[in-house]
C-alpha cells in the first residue's frame, strides 16, 4: 500500500466515501508448500531416490538431514518425540554407539516393506478420500477452495485446511497424490535395483565427510540452534529462597494460631479487628508469593535469527509486524511525544517492507493529523541518519538530550557535521510542532479548516466519519537517499452518538481490523504514544521467541518490561515499579508467562482472533501383544493418526458460514483472518482495500459479533490489558517475558503525588471491575483447565489486591486508637510467645533479602515499593473499591478529578507540583492521628511513671511503622521548601481540633486518684 495523496474519510453506514487516489497493487506472497523440519523450519529435503527424508523410522518425527546429522554428532542422538536412538541411515557417517548395529546400509533389511507398503496404501487411500471430498476432479497445478468459498475468501494464503495449499511432490512415486509421505516407502523390491545403488554409498559418505570439513558448516549449524534459551536462577540463590518461604508459611500459621487462641478480653473489638486484618494479609501474601516460585531469565540469539531468516542472496524471511500507537487528546498527550515514538518506530532495525505503523487518533484531532504529516516529512531525513550511524535511541528528543559521549564508537569523519545538521533540523521540526499545539488551544468558531479549504471531518469529536491517511508507503515513502520507508498510516475510527465505543480497547480493535485489511502482518506490537523504542533491535528480540520453530507456535505474546525516563533518582513514589517488573514478572515467566501490561507487547494475530494454540503432535499409542513375554509396540500408520486432523479441517469448512457472525460483515477482513502467515488477498485492489478499511472502523461494525467478547482486546474493564491476557492464557496459550540488556522501550510516568495516585486509582478500579465481572479469575476458565493454578493465583491477586485497602486502613488506625485509649491488640506475652513474633519478623526480613539477591533489585527500590503499597492502599485502592462497588451495585460512576497548579520550570519540578484531590484525605488523616497518638502515648507514660513504658513500646512500634511508610506522602504534602497549600492547612487544623477534644477527654497530665466509695459512707464521708 503506497502513500496516498489525500485523506480517505467516509461512513459505511451512510454510504459516504471521499475519492481515493491510485495505489500500487500489493505484491503476491509466496505460497506454502512441502513439509518442514520441526527443529529449524527448513524444508525436509529428499533422498537420492527422490523420497522424503525420514530421520526416525519409529515415529516419523519430521527432522531434516542436517539437524539429524547434528543431533547424532553433537547431541543426545535421540529422536525429540519418541526418544528412540537415531539409527545410522544410508550415507551418514558413523558416530559413537553405532558399533552395536549391523554394518549395513540396506534399509530394506530393517523393515518389513510388504507390511509397511500395505499400511501406507491404506493411509493414502484414506487421506486421498478426505482431501478430495467435495472437490470433483483433481487439478494439482491449481489446488484451491474456490468451490467452497466466494472468490474473495479463496485467497492464496488462508488458514491451512486440508488441500488448500499446493503440496510439493517428491519423486515419480508421489505421482498425483496429495499425501505428504512420512515413512520411507519404496517400490523397488528387486535386489538388482539395490545393487545398482551400492556404488553411490561410498561416494555419498565421502561427500558427508567433506561437508563436515567445510568451514560453512559451522555457520549452518549455528543457524539451526535455538533462537533463545531459558536461564534458570542459580540453585544457590533460589533454593534458600524457597526454603525461607516454606519456613515463613509455617511460622505464619503458628503466629495466627497463637493470636486466635489468646484474645484480649478488655479490648475484644480491637483484637478481633486485628485478627481479621492479619488473616487477610496472610492470604494476600500467599497469592503474591507463590507465583514467584519458579523465576527464570531468558537469553536471545539475534545472530542465529539473522542466519536462519536473512540468508545472503535469498529473500528476507522475517515475519512482517504491524505496530499500533494510540493517542486521544493532543493537549494531554503532546504531539511531539507521539512524533518521537513514531520516528523511533520508522527507524527500527528491521526490514522496511516488513514494518507498518498505524496511529489511532481517537480524538479526531487535526493537530495530531498535521503533526503526523510533519513527522512523515522529517522521517525522510531522520531514518537514514539513524541507520547510517547506528545511533541509540532513535527517538530524537531523547537522543539529543542524552548526557553521554555521543562520539563513542563513531568512526565516520562526517558524523559530527551531520549530527549538528540533524539537530538543527529537529529543532526546527519541534518549533513547527509546538506552533501547531499552540494553535490548537483556540478552536475557531466555525471549526478547523484543512489547507485545501475543506472543513476538517473530525470537528465534532463525538460525531464524525472514519478517516484513514496513508502517509508513507512503498512508492510514496522514500527517504532523502532514495530508500524505502516503512508504512505510516493515520486512522481515526468513526464515532456517532448512541454507540458504545469502548475507549482504548475499542480503538485497538479498530486498528486490528484496519491493519488486517491493509497489511495483515502475523504479529502486532502495541505501544502507548509516550513509549518510544529505546532498543532498535526490540522487534528482533521478540521474533527470537515468536518465530522459533519449537516454542514459538504456542506463544501468544512477548511482553517487555516498562522502563521510564524523567524520574528522580530516589523514585519517591515507586514510579519505576521495579519490584513488579523484575520480580513478579520473572516468576510468572516460569509458569505460563507474564500478564499483559498494556504496552510494549508483541502479539500473535491469531491469538487475538480467539483461536486456541496449536496442539502438539500426539505420540503413537502403544499396543501390547499378549502372546509375547515382553510388551511389543505396534506403530500406528501416519495416515490414521492424521484422520482426526482432517476431521477438524472439515469442521472448519463447515463453520465458514459463521465467520461473518464472528468477525463482522467484511469479506476481505474475514479472508485475512484465514491467512495465518499474513498478507492481503492478491485479487483486491488498493482502492477496494481502503474502502473496506473504512468499513471495518465504522461504529456499528462490531454489533452482533464477538469483538470485545472473545476477539481482540476484551471489553468490560478500563484495564483491558489484564483481561485480554487472561483470556489468552485460559485458552492454553503461554506468554514470554523478554528483558534485553538495553531496555526495549521507555516511556514517561507521572512523578508527582496526585497524578501518581490517580494512575493507581485507574488500575485498581479496573481490577475491581474484573473481580465483579463474569471474567473473575476466581470462577472463569475452570472448565477448560488450561490455566495453570499458580498462574491463576497471580490473576486472582491482580483482582483482589485493591480490597486490601480495607484491612490496611483499619490496621493503620489501630496504633493511634491504642495509644489514645491505653488498650492494645495483644495480651501480655511470655518469653515463649515472643519467639513467634521474632521468627515472623526474621522470616519477612530474610525473604526480602533473598528475593533481592536473585532478582537484582536494590534495597532502596524494594523499600520505596513497600512505602507506596501503604500510601496507595489507604488512598487510591480504597477509593477504587468504593467506586467499583457503587458502579456494580448502584450503577453510579464517580470520577475523582485532579486540579493542577503551576510548577517551576526546572528538572523534576513536576515532582513538587501539588494537585489537590480527594485521594489525599485518608492518608493525611491517618498520618495526623498517629502523630497525635504518639504524643499522647508518650505524655501519658511520662505522667504515670516507669511501669507504663513497657506496654507503650509495642504501641509506639506500630505507630512508627505507619508513620515511616507514609513519610514520602508527607514530603509530597509539604512540597518544595515546605510550601504547604492552604487546603492542607485547613484540613490539618480541622483534624487537629477534633483530636484536641479527644486529648482533653483523656487528661493525661491530671493525677488520677482513687476517692472514697460513696456507696459505703455517703457524700459526707
Amino acid at each position: 500500500m503506497e502513500a496516498s495523496a489525500g485523506l480517505v474519510a467516509g461512513s459505511h453506514n451512510r454510504n459516504e466515501l471521499v475519492v481515493i487516489h491510485g495505489h500500487e497493487e500489493p505484491k503476491p506472497l509466496k505460497k506454502l508448500s512441502g513439509q518442514v523440519c520441526e527443529i529449524c523450519g527448513d524444508e525436509m529435503g529428499l533422498t537420492v531416490e527422490g523420497e522424503l527424508f525420514v530421520a526416525c523410522n519409529e515415529c516419523g518425527f519430521p527432522v531434516c538431514r542436517p539437524c539429524y546429522e547434528y543431533e547424532r554428532r553433537e547431541g543426545s542422538q535421540l529422536c525429540p518425540q519418541c526418544k528412540t536412538r537415531y539409527k545410522r541411515l544410508k550415507g551418514s557417517p558413523r558416530v559413537e554407539g553405532d558399533d552395536d548395529e549391523e554394518d549395513t546400509d540396506d534399509i530394506e533389511h530393517e523393515f518389513n516393506i510388504d507390511e509397511q507398503k500395505k499400511n501406507t496404501d491404506i493411509a493414502e487411500a484414506m487421506l486421498h478420500g478426505k482431501m478430495s471430498y467435495g472437490r470433483g476432479h483433481e487439478d494439482h497445478d491449481d489446488i484451491n477452495i474456490n468451490a467452497q468459498y466466494p472468490p474473495v475468501i479463496s485467497g492464496g494464503r488462508s488458514r491451512p485446511v486440508s488441500g488448500e495449499f499446493p503440496i510439493s511432490t517428491y519423486g515419480d512415486q508421489m505421482g498425483t497424490t496429495l499425501h505428504k509421505r512420512v515413512h520411507p516407502v519404496t517400490d523397488d523390491h528387486a535386489s538388482g535395483r539395490w545393487d545398482d545403488r551400492k556404488d553411490l554409498v561410498l561416494k555419498e559418505r565421502m561427500d558427508e565427510y567433506d561437508d563436515l570439513a567445510d568451514p560453512d558448516m559451522a555457520i549452518i549449524d549455528e543457524a539451526r540452534q535455538p533462537l533463545s534459551r531459558k536461564v534458570p536462577i542459580a540453585s544457590s540463590k533460589i533454593n534458600p529462597y524457597r526454603m525461607v518461604i516454606v519456613t515463613r508459611l509455617v511460622v505464619l500459621a503458628l503466629f495466627l494460631r497463637y493470636r486466635i487462641l489468646n484474645p484480649v478480653h478488655d479490648a475484644i473489638g480491637l483484637w478481633l479487628t486485628s485478627i481479621v486484618c492479619e488473616i487477610w494479609f496472610a492470604l494476600s501474601w500467599i497469592l503474591d508469593q507463590f507465583p514467584k516460585w519458579f523465576p527464570i531469565d531468558r537469553e536471545t540469539y539475534l545472530d542465529r535469527l539473522s542466519l536462519r531468516y536473512e540468508r545472503e542472496g535469498e529473500p528476507n524471511m522475517l515475519a512482517p509486524v504491524d505496530i499500533f500507537v494510540s493517542t486521544v487528546d493532543p493537549l494531554k498527550e503532546p504531539p511531539l511525544v507521539t512524533a518521537n515514538t513514531v520516528l523511533s518506530i520508522l527507524a527500527v532495525d528491521y526490514p522496511v517492507d516488513k514494518i507498518s505503523c498505524y496511529i489511532s487518533d481517537d480524538g479526531a484531532s487535526m493537530c495530531t493529523f498535521e503533526a503526523l504529516s510533519e513527522t512523515a516529512e522529517f522521517a525522510r531525513k531522520w531514518v537514514p541518519f539513524c541507520k547510517k550511524f547506528t545511533i541509540e535511541p532513535r527517538a530524537p528528543e531523547w537522543y539529543f538530550s542524552e548526557k553521554v559521549d555521543y562520539l563513542k564508537d563513531k568512526v565516520q569523519p562526517t558524523f559530527v557535521k551531520e549530527r549538528r545538521a540533524m539537530k538543527r533540523e529537529y529543532e526546527e521540526f519541534k518549533v513547527r510542532i509546538n506552533a501547531m499545539v499552540a494553535k490548537a488551544t483556540k478552536v475557531p468558531p466555525g471549526g478547523w479548516i484543512m489547507q485545501d479549504g475543506t472543513p476538517w471531518p473530525g470537528n465534532n469529536t463525538k460525531d464524525h466519519p472514519g478517516m484513514i491517511q496513508v502517509f508513507l508507503g512503498q512508492n510514496g515513502g522514500l527517504d532523502v537517499e532514495g530508500h524505502e520507508l516503512p508504512r505510516l498510516v493515520y486512522v481515526s475510527r468513526e464515532k456517532r452518538p448512541g454507540f458504545q465505543h469502548h475507549k482504548k480497547a475499542g480503538a485497538m480493535n479498530s486498528l486490528i481490523r484496519v491493519a488486517g485489511v491493509l497489511t495483515n502482518a502475523p504479529f502486532m506490537l502495541n505501544l502507548d504514544c509516550d513509549h518510544y523504542i529505546n532498543n532498535s533491535k526490540a522487534v528482533r528480540e521478540a521474533m527470537c521467541f515468536l518465530m522459533d520453530p519449537q516454542v514459538g507456535k504456542k506463544v501468544c505474546y512477548v511482553q517487555f518490561p516498562q522502563r521510564f525516563d524523567g524520574i528522580d533518582r530516589h523514585d519517591r513514589y515507586a514510579n519505576r515499579n521495579t519490584v513488579f517488573f523484575d520480580i513478579n514478572m520473572k516468576g510468572l515467566d516460569g509458569i505460563q508467562g507474564p500478564v499483559y501490561v498494556g504496552t510494549g507487547c508483541v502479539f500473535r494475530r491469531q491469538a487475538l482472533y480467539g483461536y486456541d494454540p496449536p496442539k502438539g503432535r500426539k505420540r503413537p499409542k502403544m499396543v501390547s501383544c499378549d502372546c509375547c513375554f515382553g510388551r511389543r509396540h505396534k506403530k500406528i500408520p501416519h495416515g490414521e493418526a492424521d484422520v482426526q486432523g482432517f476431521e477438524d479441517d472439515k469442521e472448519v469448512l463447515k463453520s465458514q458460514m459463521n465467520f461473518e457472525k464472528k468477525f463482522g460483515q467484511s469479506p476481505i477482513f474475514v479472508t485475512s483472518t484465514l491467512m495465518v502467515e499474513g498478507g492481503v488477498p492478491p485479487s483486491s485492489s488498493p482502492a477496494a482495500l481502503l474502502k473496506e478499511a473504512i468499513h471495518v472502523i465504522s461504529c456499528g461494525y462490531e454489533d452482533k459479533t464477538e469483538w470485545g467478547l472473545e476477539l481482540g482486546w476484551i471489553y468490560g474493564s478500563i484495564t483491558e490489558d489484564i483481561l485480554t491476557g487472561f483470556k489468552m492464557h485460559c485458552r492454553g496459550w503461554r506468554s514470554i517475558y523478554c528483558m534485553p540488556k538495553r531496555p526495549a522501550f521507555k516511556g514517561s510516568a507521572p512523578i508527582n503525588l496526585s497524578d501518581r495516585l490517580n494512575q493507581v486509582l485507574r488500575w485498581a478500579l479496573g481490577s475491581v471491575e474484573i473481580f465483579f465481572s463474569h471474567h473473575s479469575p476466581l470462577l472463569y476458565g475452570h472448565k477448560e483447565g488450561k490455566l495453570k493454578w499458580l498462574e491463576r493465583f497471580a490473576y486472582v491477586n491482580t483482582t483482589v489486591y485493591p480490597f486490601t485497602a480495607l484491612p490496611l486502613l483499619a490496621y493503620c488506625t489501630l496504633p493511634a486508637i491504642c495509644l489514645l485509649t491505653g488498650k492494645f491488640i495483644m495480651p501480655e506475652i511470655s518469653t515463649f510467645a515472643s519467639l513467634f513474633f521474632i521468627a515472623l519478623f526474621l522470616s519477612i526480613f530474610i525473604t526480602g533479602i533473598l528475593e533481592l539477591r536473585w532478582s537484582g533489585v536494590s534495597i532502596e527500590e524494594w523499600w520505596r515499593n513497600e512505602q507506596f503499597w501503604v500510601i496507595g492502599g489507604i488512598s487510591a485502592h480504597l477509593f477504587a473499591v468504593i467506586q467499583g462497588v457503587l458502579k456494580v451495585l448502584a450503577g453510579i460512576d464517580t470520577n475523582f478529578t485532579v486540579t493542577s497548579k503551576a510548577s517551576d520550570d526546572e528538572d523534576f519540578s513536576e515532582l513538587y507540583a501539588f494537585k489537590w484531590t480527594t485521594l489525599l484525605i485518608p492518608p493525611t488523616t491517618i498520618l495526623i492521628i498517629n502523630l497525635v497518638g504518639v504524643v499522647a502515648g508518650i505524655s501519658d507514660a511520662i505522667n504515670n511513671g516507669y511501669q507504663s513504658w513497657g506496654p507503650l513500646f509495642g504501641k509506639l512500634f506500630f505507630a512508627f511503622w505507619v508513620i515511616v511508610h507514609l513519610y514520602p506522602f508527607l514530603k509530597g504534602l509539604m512540597g518544595k521548601q515546605n510550601r504547604t497549600p492552604t487546603i492542607v492547612v485547613i484540613w490539618s487544623i480541622l483534624l487537629a481540633s477534633i483530636f484536641s477534644l479527644l486529648w482533653v477527654r483523656i487528661d493525661p497530665f491530671i493525677l488520677r486518684t482513687k476517692g472514697p466509695d460513696t456507696n459505703k459512707c455517703g457524700i459526707n464521708c
